[in-house]
């Protein structure tokens, strides 16, 4: 009930379109709408019935491309989805590079006008030079090291991130969350995530079947945890959050094992 009033709180302020994907037997289901989140009646309705173990949702607000049900957050692919928080400076001047990155096979799938979109399809080319996409074994390690090298390609072509106690929406952010449902990521490109891995108190610490201690302890990197949550705004609660730096990412595997990374890629301040 929190994270579904949040995401309603948000949607005043993100008007533009929304998406939840999740996942049911390891198969990827994604519902878009170009509406406002309040007030959508398919909203009301797939907010309060999803149950899953990987959930991503987006509320929109546009920087690049019109107001359809293409050009809305998450993407997918295959398995993979994606959700962006961020922009890319004088994306149409920079398009047709950016689209030299993406990797032939992939390149046809990009439907929408979004820089989003193609950020998308630029990581999932690094990934795959990695490893199979289709692979649940994929080494939380590869991945990263795959984000790495595509954001710094990206940074090469459109300039560095911006860091700002101010975010301005028209200059360069790649924030950013990543699954395929047996992964989950999310990476601090300029705009804040939070993300939380335990709680102070569980208040069904004496009904739920999975409870353990590590659901109020803090998580050091290659803990077993039994949940992580990544959001742009801290959600009500007991859950405990923690703040992403710029630069950093984070994320679990198939085997919930926490993972953090700090990336070395091109920031400058405002």
């Amino acid at each position: 009930m929190h994270a579904e009033n949040a995401l309603v709180n948000q949607s005043e302020k993100h008007p533009d379109g929304w998406g939840i994907a999740f996942y049911v037997d390891k198969s990827p289901h994604l519902i878009r709408s170009s509406k406002k989140a309040i007030g959508d009646k398919l909203f009301e309705q797939v907010s309060g019935v999803v149950s899953a173990q990987t959930v991503v949702a987006h509320i929109r607000k546009a920087t690049q491309g019109s107001f359809n049900i293409l050009n809305a957050h998450p993407f997918q692919y295959g398995k993979w989805i994606f959700a962006h928080n961020g922009n890319i400076k004088n994306f149409k001047k920079h398009k047709k590079e950016l689209l030299k990155l993406v990797d032939s096979e992939l390149s046809r799938f990009i439907l929408g006008e979004t820089d989003s979109e193609v950020i998308f399809f630029i990581l999932l080319t690094e990934i795959q030079r990695e490893h199979g996409l289709f692979d649940s074994a994929i080494p939380l390690e590869k991945i990263k090291v795959a984000i790495e090298r595509g954001i710094n390609q990206i940074t090469e072509i459109i300039g560095p991130l911006l860091i700002s106690n101010n975010p301005v929406p028209t200059e360069n952010y790649l924030s950013f969350l990543l699954t395929d449902g047996d992964h989950f990521i999310g990476f601090h490109g300029g705009q804040p995530l939070n993300y939380c891995t335990h709680k102070t108190k569980c208040p069904e610490r004496e009904s739920c079947e999975f409870f353990d201690k590590i659901c109020e302890n803090a998580a050091r990197p290659g803990d077993k945890i039994n949940h992580l949550i990544i959001t742009s705004e801290e959600i009500a609660g007991a859950n405990v959050w923690n703040k992403l730096r710029p630069g950093q990412l984070v994320g679990i595997d198939h085997s919930m094992t926490f993972f953090k990374a700090d990336l070395q890629v091109h920031f400058t301040k405002a």
